[in-house]
């Protein structure tokens, strides 16, 4: 009675090795399993980069709504206001913004006073939007207040002058000291109609949000001037809110309407950027489909690399089969080449797509140079530079798919050398 060797014995481990090393004469297999671990090693590499990549613009594209903006935007329905008109704004906002403040999970109420106007400086003029806030609630904003990066000027002179971002200060070529003239077409209300009012205020504080759209067209003016500015006295367009836990805003939004009054309603930096982060995970899942399918036909090398070791290794079979070898032990050798060569590519694809996660900026800074600059356009992507994030669920995916695929693809020529008849095989030796 012949005696059962166990799956994956010492000497199928032997024999693949023997045969992964192909002699000068059978130097074809040598070529297509260096192309086949090649190819997996890229397309892994390829795979790994661009989750990593798409990870990144999504966490700093989430960061800077998160850390530039009001997590939810309680504002007025119009309303009739004491005197009888038409308003949207709220006249008992301290009120509002107290209430609001006891809501679960907020952490800063602050009424502000929005307004598009024309700011110029020596000729130069663009549009800008300016929200008057109060300066302890300025302090609040993660990416503007206290604690920002690249930030320039003194912050606690807000009162006596204004806050702009580093793209209107680029645009109209304004330094600190400097003084912006902001003129609104709904100024001065006189006998003969409204005039446009015109002001000039010093840059006391220049901020850099980390969004293109943000530091070009934001700045902030205190509320008390801005109310009179905009014809806003003793009001206030809205209330920004800020959540300590903004991915739970969905849970907040009915207590904040309750404490908002009658006429609140909420707008939430979901409903304002949902339909991008939405067309992310769609641009996302599409990616991830055709990386994979270049990681199987990467992975098909292998395929071809053993086709042709099974048929140059025809004779061998047959003595082994000869010698008692079974077909479980002759699928397992030609399994083990398959699989070893999925495995070292996936390896070396899993290191270099790290690294490259890891040192994307350098790697970005010097193809910059090479293609002499303006490789990224900050007005078009919103953001300043290429990030990166390299999560472990993206490495895995990456990890599981190639072995995966490997593994799979390995079977099918290693069946065929299994199945092969040792008679045949030998007859014409």
């Amino acid at each position: 009675m012949t005696r059962s060797t166990p799956p994956f014995a010492p000497f199928e481990w032997m024999i693949a090795w023997r045969y992964l090393r192909a002699r000068r004469a059978e130097g074809g297999v040598s070529v297509m399993t260096w192309i086949s671990l090649v190819g997996i090693t890229l397309a892994v590499f390829a795979l790994i980069a661009t989750l990593s990549v798409r990870a990144g613009f999504r966490a700093e594209f989430v960061d800077t709504i998160l850390g530039a903006n009001a997590h939810v935007t309680v504002y007025a329905g119009p309303h009739q206001a004491a005197d009888g008109r038409t308003i949207r704004s709220f006249e008992d906002y301290d009120a509002i913004a107290d209430r609001v403040v006891r809501v679960p999970f907020v952490t800063r109420a602050a009424p502000v006073v929005k307004g598009q106007v024309l700011a110029s400086n020596e000729g130069r003029s663009v549009g800008v939007e300016v929200t008057g806030i109060r300066e302890a609630d300025l302090r609040t904003i993660p990416r503007i207040g206290d604690g920002a990066e690249n930030a320039s000027g003194d912050i606690a002179r807000f009162d006596e002058g204004i806050a702009i971002g580093s793209g209107v200060a680029r645009e109209l070529g304004l330094q600190l000291g400097d003084r912006l003239r902001l003129t609104s077409p709904d100024g001065v209300r006189t006998a003969f109609g409204t005039s446009p009012r015109v002001s000039a205020y010093e840059v006391v504080y220049i901020f850099t949000a980390g969004r293109y759209d943000i530091d070009r067209t934001r700045v902030y003016m205190p509320l008390t001037e801005a109310q009179s500015y905009f014809n806003r006295e003793g009001m206030a367009d809205e209330i920004e809110v800020m959540l300590s836990r903004p991915e739970a805003v969905d849970e907040a939004v009915l207590p904040l309407i309750r404490a908002g009054g009658e006429h609140a309603m909420v707008w939430t930096w979901r409903d304002a950027s949902g339909a991008f982060l939405r067309a992310l995970d769609i641009e996302d899942n599409v990616m991830f489909i055709i990386l994979s399918i270049l990681v199987l036909i990467a992975a098909m090398n292998i395929v071809s690399g053993l086709i042709m070791l099974v048929k140059n290794k025809g004779r061998d079979i047959g003595i082994l089969r000869t010698m008692g070898l079974t077909e479980g032990s002759v699928l397992r050798v030609f399994f083990i080449c398959g699989a070893f060569t999925g495995i070292i590519g996936t390896v070396c694809g899993v290191v270099l797509g790290c690294l490259f996660a890891v040192y994307i900026d350098p790697i970005f800074s010097f193809v910059n140079y090479v293609a002499g600059g303006g490789v990224w356009d900050p007005s078009i992507r919103g953001i300043y530079a290429l990030p990166a994030k390299l999560q472990a669920v993206d490495v895995g995916a990456a990890v599981a798919l190639s072995l995966g695929l490997s593994f799979v693809v390995t079977i099918f020529p290693a069946r065929r050398a299994a199945r092969m008849n040792p008679v045949e095989a030998l007859r014409y030796e």
